[in-house]
């Protein structure tokens, strides 16, 4: 159970650390990721249709098919799933593709849903024990959570929008950036010291430097 847990959380922060959308995070395969190069291949999402059949589809806009780059501990979380996989006796095929990462006991591909519970799980049993209680975290929370943190961060917006999959970047800064005032303070007190830095560089260029003559001996 807690060796479940643990997965569960690593799983978890690469939805934190990524901004996947999490049709994209269940279709996930073997073959998307690349260790070497910490690299993230996203050109499919993985969908569960009304009739519960689960079908591969392309991604949401043109720009949703995208590389992302990974993180260290991304990539420590990925060799971590992938070491722990267990091949099946028969690997599930979906419309071509095959090697998914997240399955359930019956090596059938999660989907949107079985992320949903499991975060609700979570924070049911968190707030069942303590006292502060957390909000309601779903899986798009976390990509919201991503680039909102990305974007305080100082990222440049159009390379936000192509991490985010964005076709309209508009989508990227009026929907996905949660800042307020003490983001836009923070921001102003940077743009302060970075001009006071600058004045004081420009201020130690216009100052002579000290002649050798001065210590000439008499």
């Amino acid at each position: 159970m807690r060796k479940m847990c643990q997965l569960i959380l690593t799983k978890s922060y690469i939805l934190f650390h990524t901004g996947m959308r999490i049709s994209e995070f269940c279709g996930l395969t073997l073959r998307d990721i690349d260790l070497e190069n910490k690299v993230i291949n996203i050109d499919h999402q993985l969908q569960r249709t009304s009739d519960m059949r689960l079908v591969i589809e392309s991604t949401k806009t043109n720009a949703g098919t995208r590389k992302l780059p990974m993180t260290e501990d991304v990539a420590q979380c990925f060799r971590a799933i992938i070491e722990d996989r267990e091949p099946p006796k028969v690997e599930r095929v979906i419309d071509g593709y095959s090697g998914f990462l997240f399955t359930d006991k019956d090596c059938n591909p999660l989907v949107a849903m079985h992320w949903e519970h499991r975060f609700n799980h979570m924070v049911k049993r968190y707030n069942d024990i303590y006292r502060v209680q957390m909000p309601n975290i779903t899986p798009h929370i976390c990509r919201h959570t991503y680039c909102s943190n990305m974007a305080k961060s100082g990222v440049n917006p159009k390379t936000l929008q192509y991490l985010m999959g964005h076709s309209d970047i508009r989508v990227t800064l009026n929907t996905y950036t949660h800042l307020g005032l003490e983001d836009a303070t923070d921001e102003l007190r940077r743009m302060e010291d970075l001009e006071n830095a600058r004045k004081e560089l420009e201020k130690n260029k216009e100052e002579k430097p000290v002649s050798q003559k001065m210590f000439r001996a008499i």
